[in-house]
């Protein structure tokens, strides 16, 4: 269900459901959670199933149980926009705020919530350093020695034996660490993505998510066929 690595000399587990464990300091760590982008499409006219805030606050769940944290932190885009505290149906809000009771709750401000979540309780902050480890939402242009951050959804593709495997992922190079997207309708953009092609001062591991965790060489991985798709649109 984990791996354990180590970033910028900090042991860190990377579980098969996209969480990070950091058990030295008791705290579960989860990346862009996008609730309530399903309610968000269906103002547009885009027609979602509206049930993606209870199956991502669900699997959280079934982690913090797994691992009984002290603290819970959300590293950025929590919230698919600032107007899903309103749209939130209220058992979902009760139980973000029974999170804020139970444990630590600590939501890092990202570019879709730049409130945070703390209308649910729990603090609202920029970064948050455990460490060695720096944790924010958007990797820094520049090398961050202990960064963990999120935003960018990593996705890794394999292709084999006439078989096509498309995972979400861990990237690291053991001095940063990006999370993969937590939230059930999250995308993910293809780690051969120039987006990532100067984040690593050397070439990284990637672990992909799923039924188990599995590590795999960055020239095993496959882009994307269509370079046309635009950064911004596959992060929407």
């Amino acid at each position: 269900m984990s791996m354990l690595i180590n970033v910028a000399e900090e042991p860190v587990h990377l579980r098969a459901a996209g969480t990070l464990w950091l058990p030295q300091f008791s705290t579960l760590v989860v990346s862009d959670l996008h609730l309530e982008k399903g309610s968000a499409y269906a103002v547009g006219g885009q027609l979602l199933p509206p049930y993606d805030t209870r199956d991502t606050l669900e699997r959280l769940a079934t982690e913090i149980r797994a691992l009984n944290p002290q603290r819970l932190v959300l590293l950025g885009d929590s919230l698919h926009d600032m107007d899903a505290v309103n749209r939130v149906a209220r058992d979902d809000a009760d139980a973000i705020r029974q999170l804020a009771r139970s444990l630590e709750l600590v939501w890092i401000r990202g570019n879709h919530d730049p409130d945070g979540g703390a209308a649910f309780g729990g603090q609202s902050i920029e970064t948050l350093n455990l460490g060695r480890l720096k944790l924010c939402h958007e990797p820094k242009p520049v090398q961050v020695f202990g960064e963990i951050a999120g935003h960018l959804h990593p996705c890794a593709k394999l292709r084999g034996s006439g078989v096509t495997i498309r995972r979400r992922c861990f990237i690291t190079d053991g001095q940063r660490l990006i999370l993969p997207a937590f939230g059930s309708y999250t995308g993910g953009l293809n780690v051969r993505d120039e987006a990532f092609s100067d984040l690593f001062s050397s070439q990284p591991d990637v672990f992909i998510t799923g039924r188990k965790i599995a590590r795999l060489k960055f020239e095993q991985l496959s882009p994307d066929r269509d370079h046309t798709i635009k950064r911004h649109r596959l992060l929407q």
